[in-house]
């Protein structure tokens, strides 16, 4: 069974400047992708090329099958595309701009009536329809640039960093509507942000300067690029007896001071790979007479992983 974006090879250049540099990857046909990298990593000339908006230099680019250079049209007819900047006529209506979008997609007129209120609806702007798209905030004018991608009912959702400039709630209210779309399509959204892949997808590809770093799961990137358990602790007694303690276990790579007050030592602990430390950690410091405070194993999150892969990346 074919991916439902299949990306090969796919080169894009500017006079002697590489923009893309031999990029591959496939999406398969219901999942939510995070493409993510910082800014000027490629992310929207990517973007625009999968949808037919900019023509590639060299490789391949399918959309459910079909060849983006060669079946231009019908691969347009799959997509709705959310540009960095949403298309918006300020001096329309919502029921007046999504109607003329998709009069623009060639949606029969038996049908257009209901794709775009369904394209309202789902978009949670339909109870505004009449109003003007100049007065909306920016939360609700991302939204109506989100139901025209909608419209038609296309297979494949493009959007482009979808909650740039918008406030933490309405964030929060773009990555709920882009989880429920993710339901029943094929989504694909571009950002820097990294909390927006976390909350929003189920596979990510991480981009810098032009080449793909990572492709997986936000889990198993973490699993993969965590090494050994990281444990924090503190503890009540001396900083440097205990530090020396725990460098002594053979469960424990590293041990990194964080603090002293008080009496109270804070300790960031780095077990060897495979190994789970906290139950040796307990068993030391009960045996030493200190007192255990917390324990409190940190996971390595999305952002280190990102920042690890893209300085490496940049020294290569």
């Amino acid at each position: 069974m074919k991916p439902m974006i299949h990306v090969k090879n796919l080169c894009k250049k500017y006079s002697s400047f590489e923009a893309l540099k031999d990029i591959s990857f496939d999406v398969e046909k219901g999942e939510v992708v995070g493409f993510l990298g910082p800014n000027g990593a490629g992310k929207t000339t990517t973007m625009r090329i999968l949808t037919g908006y900019l023509p590639m230099t060299s490789g391949k680019v399918e959309i459910d099958g079909l060849d983006v250079y060669e079946e231009s049209l019908k691969v347009r007819s799959k997509i709705g595309y959310l540009p960095e900047t949403t298309p918006l006529y300020m001096d329309m209506t919502v029921k007046e701009y999504v109607s003329y979008i998709a009069e623009l997609k060639k949606i029969s007129k038996e049908e257009r009536k209901e794709q775009v209120k369904k394209a309202m609806n789902d978009c949670g702007v339909g109870h505004i329809k009449d109003k003007l798209i100049k007065t909306l905030s920016k939360g609700f004018k991302q939204r109506v640039g989100i139901a025209q991608a909608l419209v038609g009912n296309p297979e494949v959702l493009i959007l482009d960093e979808p909650t740039i400039g918008l406030d933490p709630n309405q964030i929060v209210e773009i990555r709920n509507l882009i989880k429920d779309l993710g339901k029943e399509k094929t989504v694909i959204l571009s950002t820097h942000i990294l909390q927006e892949v976390s909350a929003t997808c189920n596979k990510v590809i991480i981009i810098s300067e032009g080449k793909i770093v990572a492709i997986d799961s936000p889990e198993n990137l973490t699993s993969r690029l965590s090494g050994g358990m990281r444990v924090d602790i503190t503890v009540k007694g001396p900083e440097s007896e205990i530090r020396t303690c725990l460098e002594g276990l053979d469960a424990i790579k590293e041990v990194k001071e964080a603090g002293q007050e008080g009496g109270i030592a804070t300790l960031r602990v780095f077990a060897k790979e495979g190994q789970d430390p906290r139950e040796v950690i307990a068993s030391a410091v009960v045996r030493n007479g200190w007192g255990l405070k917390e324990m409190r194993r940190e996971a390595v999150n999305l952002e280190e992983i990102f920042m690890k892969l893209t300085k490496d990346d940049k020294k290569s």
